[in-house]
């Protein structure tokens, strides 16, 4: 995994599991990189000496920007998480919109309430391309421009305003510290994606479930696009119960 601030992922300990339960030699480390450390993996790859590779924050821009080979989801969000090299050139893939549009499809076939405005909901405009959308974020403007960059047919809504019968889908870090959505939102909403996770759910999945309705949670989104990239580099189908299972193991104590 490359990118910044990477010491608490948990991709390390799904990636580890899936690899022993298939049998594989290998390693899945955390590297945390700045720019040019990101530039550097990215030959270690195209060269063949690393096999691949997850990106995440502040990286995924950059990463569709260095790829010569994209998938169509990657094209779309302009953003890539998973590299590979195919054909001795750098390849990049978005599994992050695979997995969101797999969760979008278990869930009732309503509109869309997407909350953010950053690179995780670039992904969720594209994986909800064949709903009605509209998109909330703190910065109205930094919304419409978003919706502008992934040529979304999505409308644009103040921050705080519900949509009744939506499916709403959190891509902000709110419920990382315990925070809730906004007041009203989910009251009216039909189901919930939340890609904010931390070691409980989030205020926002405890009160969707608590109340009967549809609620996947972050560490769900996080395994499902972990398999996708699992498969992207061994060409194996995921061990996705064991990967489950390794996301939501509690985190060892570290004694002093």
């Amino acid at each position: 995994m490359l990118g910044m601030a990477v010491g608490h992922s948990r991709s390390p300990r799904i990636h580890r599991a899936a690899l022993a339960a298939c049998g594989l030699a290998g390693e899945y480390v955390a590297r945390e990189v700045d720019a040019i450390g990101f530039a550097g993996a990215c030959e270690e790859i195209a060269a063949g000496e690393l096999d691949g590779a997850n990106v995440t924050m502040p990286h995924k821009r950059a990463a569709h920007d260095a790829c010569r080979l994209l998938d169509l989801d990657a094209v779309r969000a302009e953003a890539v998480n998973t590299l590979a090299r195919r054909d001795g050139i750098l390849a990049g893939w978005n599994t992050d919109v695979a997995a969101l549009r797999r969760a979008l499809e278990s869930l009732p076939e309503e509109e869309v309430l997407l909350l953010g405005a950053g690179g995780a909901a670039a992904a969720v405009l594209v994986a909800g391309a064949a709903r009605q959308v509209t998109v909330a974020a703190r910065s109205e403007a930094t919304a419409k421009k978003l919706v502008d960059r992934v040529h979304a047919d999505a409308r644009v809504v103040p921050w705080g305003t519900a949509v009744p019968g939506a499916i709403v889908v959190n891509a902000t870090p709110l419920g990382m510290k315990g925070e809730p959505l906004p007041a009203g939102v989910l009251e009216a909403a039909a189901g919930l994606v939340d890609l904010a996770y931390g070691e409980a759910p989030t205020p926002a999945v405890r009160w969707a479930r608590s109340r009967g309705l549809p609620a996947i949670d972050g560490i769900s989104i996080l395994v499902a696009q972990a398999a996708e990239s699992f498969e992207i580099w061994t060409g194996l189908s995921a061990p996705r119960a064991v990967m489950e299972q390794a996301a939501r193991r509690p985190e060892k104590l570290k004694t002093p």
